[in-house]
């Protein structure tokens, strides 16, 4: 008989689960509050569980732990790369990001960027999983254990998650948002939804899901630039769901659920940094509100890109901090992303499976 995963089991499968298994379906409550609540590693440590049961739990189920395979720590600043093992022997890897020291509340914040898929099917040209193509998608308990397991090995409570990680998140996304429900619970780890950021690079229909669901979690688009052509050619999604389609999908969805989306700008040098890309940024900020990530790009060379991939290059730093002073001077909301983790190829599209 094959044995059941309980991670990413619901507080209500759970229930289920202990019935079937001939208990009360408070059992199942206990065991949610194990595996979730307490990050229980083995049955064993269910104390408050029977030894028969827990027997029966041994034959019948398993937890699903992820294996940590590879641990990396950045030099300069702290930034930690997890490399996970799956139960069919693939692999993604996940990066636990500190905040800046100086910036306000960094003693109680903490960032864990997850994955969503074994590599990715988007090519996206800037990005290193992109080049490993597509394996699958993860299930909700290996995308929670992935935090479970970060958070066994952290000194300090994880506050933040970003599905920014491997993978398009909404390619995946009835195990993206169950694994969301399970995170936020308060019977849970109780994350809150105000500190869980879900990235994508450009699914104008799941856009509007998340809207008509009334998802409270923080939504981000990967967008880049509003040139339709230029966005074509190192996102190849666009051709499926052009610029103007996502503008709409980002408006409808700030109408519905009242929060502003944030736009992710990775900056390419003579690309997308130009006065004509500012102003283009600023008439969409009329629209509708928003807020304005801008990112270095950093190389992924490692990964042998050849085509545009290897053409673009870094903005010069000036260049960044004149783009981020114009787009305040509109009044957009702006933040200017660090570097987290680049020499550990930890940094935003550097996720790959590779080690330093």
């Amino acid at each position: 008989m094959k044995r059941v995963p309980l991670k990413g089991l619901s507080f209500d499968e759970l229930q289920s689960f202990a019935e079937s298994m001939g208990e009360k379906r408070f059992r199942g409550a206990q065991l949610y509050a194990w595996l979730y609540a307490k990050g229980a590693q083995t049955f064993d440590e269910m104390t408050d569980i029977s030894r028969e049961f827990r027997a029966i739990l041994q034959q019948s189920a398993h937890l699903g732990n992820l294996e940590v395979v590879n641990t990396s720590r950045s030099f300069s600043d702290a930034t930690t790369k997890y490399l996970f093992r799956l139960e069919d022997g693939a692999a993604v890897e996940s990066v636990l990001i500190p905040p800046e020291k100086k910036s306000p509340g960094a003693d109680r914040r903490l960032t864990l960027c997850v994955s969503t898929q074994v590599g990715c099917p988007l090519d996206c040209k800037f990005c290193a999983t992109g080049t490993m193509g597509f394996s699958r998608d993860l299930t909700a308990g290996e995308i929670v254990d992935q935090v479970l397991q970060a958070q066994r090995l952290s000194q300090r409570r994880i506050t933040n998650l970003v599905y920014m990680g491997m993978g398009e998140p909404m390619l995946n996304y009835d195990e993206v948002m169950k694994s969301i429900d399970i995170l936020t619970d308060d019977r849970a780890l109780n994350i809150g939804t105000r500190h869980i950021t879900v990235s994508t690079a450009g699914y104008a229909d799941r856009i509007r899901r998340m809207a008509d669901e009334n998802r409270k979690v923080k939504l981000a688009l990967s967008l880049h630039t509003l040139d339709n052509e230029k966005r074509t050619g190192i996102m190849p999604i666009t051709k499926k769901f052009p610029v103007p389609e996502l503008l709409e999908a980002l408006a409808y969805y700030y109408h519905r659920v009242r929060r502003r989306p944030t736009l992710e700008y990775i900056l390419f040098d003579g690309f997308n940094d130009t006065d004509e890309d500012l102003r283009r940024l600023i008439a969409v900020s009329k629209r509708f509100p928003m807020k304005v990530n801008l990112i270095p790009f950093h190389s992924i060379a490692f990964t042998h890109l050849a085509g545009i991939g290897a053409q673009l290059r870094p903005t010069p730093r000036e260049r960044i901090e004149s783009f981020a002073a114009a787009l305040r001077t509109a009044n957009i909301t702006v933040m200017v992303r660090n570097s987290s983790g680049q020499d550990i190829n930890a940094a935003c599209g550097q996720l790959a499976l590779s080690t330093p």
